[in-house]
Protein backbone atom coordinates (compact mmCIF):
# COMPACT_ATOMS: atom_id res chain seq x y z
CA UNK A 1 0.00 0.00 0.00
CA UNK A 2 2.69 2.61 0.81
CA UNK A 3 4.52 1.79 -2.43
CA UNK A 4 1.33 2.34 -4.43
CA UNK A 5 0.68 5.63 -2.60
CA UNK A 6 4.23 6.79 -3.29
CA UNK A 7 3.86 5.78 -6.94
CA UNK A 8 0.66 7.77 -7.17
CA UNK A 9 2.35 10.77 -5.47
CA UNK A 10 5.27 10.54 -7.90
CA UNK A 11 2.89 10.32 -10.82
CA UNK A 12 0.95 13.40 -9.72
CA UNK A 13 4.18 15.24 -8.90
CA UNK A 14 5.49 14.50 -12.40
CA UNK A 15 2.20 15.65 -13.82
CA UNK A 16 2.28 18.88 -11.87
CA UNK A 17 5.96 19.59 -12.66
CA UNK A 18 5.64 18.94 -16.41
CA UNK A 19 5.39 21.72 -18.99
CA UNK A 20 2.04 23.33 -19.59
CA UNK A 21 0.56 21.71 -22.77
CA UNK A 22 -1.50 24.85 -23.47
CA UNK A 23 0.66 27.92 -22.84
CA UNK A 24 -1.70 30.21 -24.76
CA UNK A 25 -4.53 29.97 -22.21
CA UNK A 26 -5.85 33.12 -20.57
CA UNK A 27 -4.89 34.22 -17.10
CA UNK A 28 -8.14 33.03 -15.57
CA UNK A 29 -7.88 29.56 -17.11
CA UNK A 30 -4.27 29.18 -15.99
CA UNK A 31 -5.22 30.20 -12.47
CA UNK A 32 -8.06 27.68 -12.38
CA UNK A 33 -5.81 24.88 -13.68
CA UNK A 34 -3.10 25.72 -11.15
CA UNK A 35 -5.58 25.80 -8.26
CA UNK A 36 -7.16 22.51 -9.36
CA UNK A 37 -3.76 20.78 -9.76
CA UNK A 38 -2.60 22.05 -6.34
CA UNK A 39 -5.77 20.80 -4.64
CA UNK A 40 -5.48 17.40 -6.31
CA UNK A 41 -1.83 16.95 -5.34
CA UNK A 42 -2.54 18.02 -1.74
CA UNK A 43 -5.46 15.58 -1.54
CA UNK A 44 -3.27 12.73 -2.89
CA UNK A 45 -0.54 13.55 -0.36
CA UNK A 46 -3.04 13.45 2.50
CA UNK A 47 -4.40 10.12 1.28
CA UNK A 48 -0.88 8.68 1.02
CA UNK A 49 0.01 9.84 4.55
CA UNK A 50 -3.26 8.45 5.93
CA UNK A 51 -2.60 5.07 4.23
CA UNK A 52 0.97 5.01 5.53
CA UNK A 53 -0.16 5.71 9.11
CA UNK A 54 -2.81 2.99 8.89
CA UNK A 55 -0.27 0.43 7.61
CA UNK A 56 2.10 1.38 10.38
CA UNK A 57 -0.59 0.93 13.04
CA UNK A 58 -1.55 -2.47 11.59
CA UNK A 59 2.08 -3.63 11.70
CA UNK A 60 2.43 -2.44 15.30
CA UNK A 61 -0.76 -4.30 16.23
CA UNK A 62 0.56 -7.47 14.63
CA UNK A 63 3.87 -7.05 16.42
CA UNK A 64 2.32 -6.46 19.85
CA UNK A 65 -0.93 -8.44 19.86
CA UNK A 66 -0.41 -11.28 17.39
CA UNK A 67 2.91 -12.80 18.36
CA UNK A 68 3.77 -16.33 17.41
CA UNK A 69 4.03 -17.46 21.01
CA UNK A 70 0.52 -16.17 21.76
CA UNK A 71 -1.25 -17.93 18.95
CA UNK A 72 -4.19 -20.22 19.74
CA UNK A 73 -4.19 -22.87 17.07
CA UNK A 74 -4.60 -26.62 17.24
CA UNK A 75 -1.24 -28.34 17.55
CA UNK A 76 -1.32 -31.93 16.36
CA UNK A 77 1.87 -32.66 18.32
CA UNK A 78 0.34 -31.55 21.60
CA UNK A 79 -1.10 -34.59 23.41
CA UNK A 80 -2.43 -32.73 26.45
CA UNK A 81 -5.82 -31.81 24.91
CA UNK A 82 -6.23 -35.40 23.75
CA UNK A 83 -5.48 -36.71 27.22
CA UNK A 84 -8.04 -34.35 28.71
CA UNK A 85 -10.79 -36.07 26.81
CA UNK A 86 -10.49 -39.17 29.03
CA UNK A 87 -11.25 -39.30 32.77
CA UNK A 88 -8.31 -38.95 35.11
CA UNK A 89 -6.62 -42.03 36.57
CA UNK A 90 -7.53 -42.10 40.24
CA UNK A 91 -5.42 -45.10 41.25
CA UNK A 92 -4.40 -48.66 40.54
CA UNK A 93 -7.38 -50.08 42.45
CA UNK A 94 -9.90 -48.13 40.30
CA UNK A 95 -12.34 -50.72 38.90
CA UNK A 96 -12.97 -48.50 35.82
CA UNK A 97 -9.49 -48.99 34.45
CA UNK A 98 -7.92 -52.26 33.40
CA UNK A 99 -4.56 -53.43 32.07
CA UNK A 100 -5.51 -52.07 28.67
CA UNK A 101 -6.05 -48.59 30.11
CA UNK A 102 -2.45 -47.86 31.00
CA UNK A 103 -1.54 -44.24 30.15
CA UNK A 104 2.03 -44.03 31.30
CA UNK A 105 4.92 -46.46 31.10
CA UNK A 106 8.18 -46.46 32.96
CA UNK A 107 10.30 -45.74 29.91
CA UNK A 108 7.97 -43.04 28.52
CA UNK A 109 8.99 -39.35 28.65
CA UNK A 110 5.80 -37.33 29.21
CA UNK A 111 7.43 -33.92 28.62
CA UNK A 112 9.04 -34.83 25.30
CA UNK A 113 6.24 -33.29 23.18
CA UNK A 114 6.34 -30.08 25.22
CA UNK A 115 10.10 -29.84 24.82
CA UNK A 116 9.85 -30.43 21.08
CA UNK A 117 7.15 -27.79 20.77
CA UNK A 118 9.19 -25.25 22.71
CA UNK A 119 12.25 -26.01 20.59
CA UNK A 120 10.22 -25.52 17.44
CA UNK A 121 8.84 -22.24 18.74
CA UNK A 122 12.31 -21.01 19.65
CA UNK A 123 13.57 -22.05 16.24
CA UNK A 124 10.69 -20.22 14.56
CA UNK A 125 11.33 -17.14 16.71
CA UNK A 126 14.99 -17.21 15.76
CA UNK A 127 14.02 -17.42 12.08
CA UNK A 128 11.36 -14.72 12.29
CA UNK A 129 13.43 -12.24 14.29
CA UNK A 130 15.81 -11.31 11.42
CA UNK A 131 12.85 -11.15 9.07
CA UNK A 132 10.99 -8.80 11.41
CA UNK A 133 14.08 -6.66 11.87
CA UNK A 134 14.53 -6.54 8.11
CA UNK A 135 10.87 -5.58 7.66
CA UNK A 136 11.15 -2.86 10.30
CA UNK A 137 14.31 -1.52 8.70
CA UNK A 138 12.65 -1.57 5.29
CA UNK A 139 9.62 0.20 6.74
CA UNK A 140 11.87 2.90 8.22
CA UNK A 141 13.65 3.30 4.90
CA UNK A 142 10.35 3.54 3.07
CA UNK A 143 9.08 6.06 5.60
CA UNK A 144 12.22 8.17 5.15
CA UNK A 145 11.84 7.96 1.37
CA UNK A 146 8.20 8.95 1.65
CA UNK A 147 9.11 11.93 3.85
CA UNK A 148 11.82 12.95 1.41
CA UNK A 149 9.47 12.66 -1.55
CA UNK A 150 6.78 14.61 0.32
CA UNK A 151 9.24 17.39 1.07
CA UNK A 152 10.42 17.45 -2.55
CA UNK A 153 6.81 17.49 -3.71
CA UNK A 154 5.99 20.41 -1.42
CA UNK A 155 9.00 22.34 -2.70
CA UNK A 156 8.05 21.56 -6.30
CA UNK A 157 4.47 22.65 -5.64
CA UNK A 158 5.65 25.92 -4.12
CA UNK A 159 7.95 26.51 -7.08
CA UNK A 160 5.17 25.67 -9.51
CA UNK A 161 2.74 27.97 -7.70
CA UNK A 162 5.30 30.79 -7.86
CA UNK A 163 5.84 30.20 -11.58
CA UNK A 164 2.09 30.11 -12.21
CA UNK A 165 1.62 33.34 -10.24
CA UNK A 166 4.32 35.07 -12.30
CA UNK A 167 2.85 33.68 -15.52
CA UNK A 168 -0.63 34.82 -14.49
CA UNK A 169 0.67 38.32 -13.72
CA UNK A 170 2.42 38.49 -17.10
CA UNK A 171 -0.71 37.29 -18.87
CA UNK A 172 -2.82 39.81 -16.98
CA UNK A 173 -0.48 42.64 -17.99
CA UNK A 174 -0.49 41.46 -21.61
CA UNK A 175 -4.29 41.24 -21.63
CA UNK A 176 -4.68 44.71 -20.13
CA UNK A 177 -2.21 46.16 -22.64
CA UNK A 178 -4.01 44.45 -25.53
CA UNK A 179 -7.37 45.72 -24.26
CA UNK A 180 -6.03 49.28 -23.98
CA UNK A 181 -4.59 49.15 -27.51
CA UNK A 182 -7.82 47.68 -28.87
CA UNK A 183 -9.89 50.37 -27.14
CA UNK A 184 -7.66 53.11 -28.54
CA UNK A 185 -7.93 51.65 -32.04
CA UNK A 186 -11.70 51.32 -31.68
CA UNK A 187 -12.04 54.94 -30.50
CA UNK A 188 -9.91 56.19 -33.40
CA UNK A 189 -11.92 54.11 -35.87
CA UNK A 190 -15.24 55.38 -34.50
CA UNK A 191 -14.03 59.02 -34.61
CA UNK A 192 -12.89 58.60 -38.21
CA UNK A 193 -16.18 56.96 -39.16
CA UNK A 194 -18.16 59.77 -37.50
CA UNK A 195 -16.13 62.39 -39.41
CA UNK A 196 -16.80 60.61 -42.70
CA UNK A 197 -20.52 60.32 -41.91
CA UNK A 198 -20.69 64.01 -40.96
CA UNK A 199 -18.95 65.06 -44.18
CA UNK A 200 -21.20 62.79 -46.25
CA UNK A 201 -24.31 64.18 -44.53
CA UNK A 202 -23.21 67.77 -45.13
CA UNK A 203 -22.52 67.03 -48.79
CA UNK A 204 -25.90 65.31 -49.20
CA UNK A 205 -27.68 68.25 -47.55
CA UNK A 206 -25.92 70.72 -49.84
CA UNK A 207 -26.88 68.70 -52.92
CA UNK A 208 -30.49 68.44 -51.77
CA UNK A 209 -30.70 72.20 -51.12
CA UNK A 210 -29.22 72.92 -54.55
CA UNK A 211 -31.69 70.54 -56.20
CA UNK A 212 -34.60 72.14 -54.38
CA UNK A 213 -33.51 75.60 -55.49
CA UNK A 214 -32.88 74.72 -59.15
CA UNK A 215 -35.69 72.19 -59.64
CA UNK A 216 -39.12 72.82 -61.24
CA UNK A 217 -40.87 72.17 -57.94
CA UNK A 218 -40.67 75.78 -56.77
CA UNK A 219 -41.47 77.16 -60.24
CA UNK A 220 -44.83 75.30 -60.17
CA UNK A 221 -44.31 73.74 -63.58
CA UNK A 222 -47.32 71.45 -64.19
CA UNK A 223 -45.30 69.15 -66.41
CA UNK A 224 -43.22 68.08 -63.42
CA UNK A 225 -46.27 66.43 -61.84
CA UNK A 226 -47.01 64.25 -64.89
CA UNK A 227 -46.29 60.57 -64.48
CA UNK A 228 -43.89 59.43 -67.25
CA UNK A 229 -45.34 55.89 -67.22
CA UNK A 230 -49.02 56.99 -67.23
CA UNK A 231 -49.69 60.43 -68.72
CA UNK A 232 -53.27 60.49 -67.36
CA UNK A 233 -51.90 60.29 -63.80
CA UNK A 234 -49.90 62.74 -61.68
CA UNK A 235 -47.19 62.47 -59.07
CA UNK A 236 -48.78 63.41 -55.71
CA UNK A 237 -45.58 64.79 -54.16
CA UNK A 238 -45.03 67.15 -57.15
CA UNK A 239 -48.64 68.08 -57.97
CA UNK A 240 -49.51 71.71 -57.22
CA UNK A 241 -53.19 71.64 -58.22
CA UNK A 242 -55.32 71.83 -61.40
CA UNK A 243 -55.18 74.58 -64.00
CA UNK A 244 -58.12 76.83 -64.97
CA UNK A 245 -58.74 74.84 -68.18
CA UNK A 246 -58.85 71.56 -66.23
CA UNK A 247 -61.27 73.05 -63.70
CA UNK A 248 -63.52 74.45 -66.53
CA UNK A 249 -63.53 71.06 -68.29
CA UNK A 250 -64.45 69.36 -65.02
CA UNK A 251 -67.30 71.85 -64.41
CA UNK A 252 -68.60 71.30 -67.96
CA UNK A 253 -68.56 67.56 -67.47
CA UNK A 254 -70.32 67.99 -64.14
CA UNK A 255 -73.08 70.13 -65.76
CA UNK A 256 -73.61 67.54 -68.50
CA UNK A 257 -73.81 64.83 -65.88
CA UNK A 258 -76.28 66.99 -63.90
CA UNK A 259 -78.58 67.44 -66.94
CA UNK A 260 -78.42 63.76 -67.72
CA UNK A 261 -79.22 62.95 -64.12
CA UNK A 262 -82.19 65.39 -64.14
CA UNK A 263 -83.64 63.89 -67.35
CA UNK A 264 -83.24 60.41 -65.92
CA UNK A 265 -84.97 61.52 -62.72
CA UNK A 266 -87.92 63.01 -64.65
CA UNK A 267 -88.29 59.84 -66.71
CA UNK A 268 -88.27 57.73 -63.58
CA UNK A 269 -90.82 60.06 -61.94
CA UNK A 270 -93.19 59.81 -64.94
CA UNK A 271 -92.86 56.06 -64.92
CA UNK A 272 -93.59 55.97 -61.20
CA UNK A 273 -96.67 58.18 -61.71
CA UNK A 274 -97.87 55.90 -64.47
CA UNK A 275 -97.44 52.85 -62.29
CA UNK A 276 -99.21 54.57 -59.42
CA UNK A 277 -102.23 55.51 -61.67
CA UNK A 278 -102.48 52.04 -63.18
CA UNK A 279 -104.60 50.57 -60.26
CA UNK A 280 -107.13 53.40 -60.67
CA UNK A 281 -107.35 52.76 -64.39
CA UNK A 282 -107.84 49.07 -63.75
CA UNK A 283 -110.60 49.78 -61.21
CA UNK A 284 -112.35 52.13 -63.65
CA UNK A 285 -112.11 49.54 -66.43
CA UNK A 286 -113.56 46.92 -64.09
CA UNK A 287 -116.45 49.21 -63.24
CA UNK A 288 -117.11 49.83 -66.93
CA UNK A 289 -117.07 46.09 -67.61
CA UNK A 290 -119.52 45.48 -64.77
CA UNK A 291 -121.81 48.20 -66.17
CA UNK A 292 -121.67 46.64 -69.61
CA UNK A 293 -122.39 43.23 -68.07
CA UNK A 294 -125.47 44.59 -66.26
CA UNK A 295 -126.70 46.23 -69.45
CA UNK A 296 -126.20 43.02 -71.41
CA UNK A 297 -127.98 41.00 -68.72
CA UNK A 298 -130.91 43.44 -68.70
CA UNK A 299 -131.11 43.32 -72.47
CA UNK A 300 -130.89 39.52 -72.36
CA UNK A 301 -133.74 39.18 -69.87
CA UNK A 302 -135.77 41.72 -71.79
CA UNK A 303 -135.32 39.68 -74.96
CA UNK A 304 -136.17 36.50 -73.04
CA UNK A 305 -139.36 38.16 -71.78
CA UNK A 306 -140.22 39.35 -75.24
CA UNK A 307 -139.68 35.83 -76.61
CA UNK A 308 -141.83 34.36 -73.87
CA UNK A 309 -144.60 36.84 -74.68
CA UNK A 310 -144.38 35.99 -78.38
CA UNK A 311 -144.53 32.31 -77.53
CA UNK A 312 -147.54 32.92 -75.32
CA UNK A 313 -149.50 34.48 -78.14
Amino acid sequence: MPSRARGRDCRYSCYSLGPDPRPNLGASKLGLLAEKGTDQVQYDMEQAERTHRLDKKVQEFWKQKQQLKKRRELDLWDSDPLRGEFPAHLGDNDPYWGPASLQCFSWEDLDRATCLRMQQEEFMHSLERPLQEQQQQQARVEENCADTLSEQLRLAMDLRATQLAKLEECCHKAIMSAKANANKAQVAKMAKQQRHEHQHQRKANSVEIQNQITSDLLTENPQVAQNPMAPHRVLPYCWKGMTAEQRAAIRKVQEVQHHEKEAQRQTEQALDTKWESQPMCLAQAAMELEEQERELCAEFWWRVGSFDQWLAK
